[in-house]
């Protein structure tokens, strides 16, 4: 009997107890550790018994069911080409998403024939000058400082080489090296 009577009356104390047992487990933390962690226990409380009266509590066990199912199929299965070719495929996806971002934070593998974008924003077809295939240059204003800030000083550029002296420097202040 699915969605009936009966399941309906077994959810019932399931969610209310759980409900239950977080709102005594919310009074501890409001008094031991103070209102922040009371409040943010007491709404963790009620979301078991707004799942049993909105429904969402069948669509979260149909999930967990969904999940078991598909771990027995996946174990039941070990001796299936099919389905370890399917694990093989999805090791080699995660190791080359976890590679390319390794690679995008290194700045390793950029075209170096293409130009970078620029992050302006490119102009409406309406601002550029007829018979000419590009946009007019925007005015450029110089870089005033102000008064009161002075302007910052370029940044020297530094090399590993800097890095490590610097940590050499430590170290040697500390006796270590």
């Amino acid at each position: 009997m699915r969605n009936g009577i009966l399941e309906t009356i077994m959810w019932l104390p399931l969610c209310a107890g759980a409900t239950g047992v977080g709102l005594v487990l919310s009074f501890l933390a409001w008094r031991r550790k103070g209102v922040t962690s009371g409040v943010r226990g007491l709404a963790w409380s009620l979301l078991p018994i707004a799942a049993y009266l909105t429904g969402a509590h069948l669509l979260l066990w149909g999930v967990v069911e969904s999940t078991v199912r598909f771990v027995t199929n996946l174990a039941a299965g070990i001796i299936n080409p099919f389905v370890w070719a399917g694990v093989a495929l999805a090791g080699l996806s995660a190791v080359l998403f976890v590679a390319s971002g390794v690679m995008r934070k290194r700045g390793v593998g950029k075209a170096s024939g293409r130009p970078e974008r620029s992050k302006q924003p490119e102009q409406p077809k309406s601002a550029q000058r007829p018979g000419s295939g590009q946009a007019p240059p925007a005015p450029q204003r110089p870089a005033v400082p102000q008064a009161g800030n002075p302007p910052a000083a370029a940044p020297k550029g530094r090399t590993d080489d800097d890095d490590f002296s610097d940590i050499e420097a430590i170290l040697k202040r500390r006796g270590i090296g």
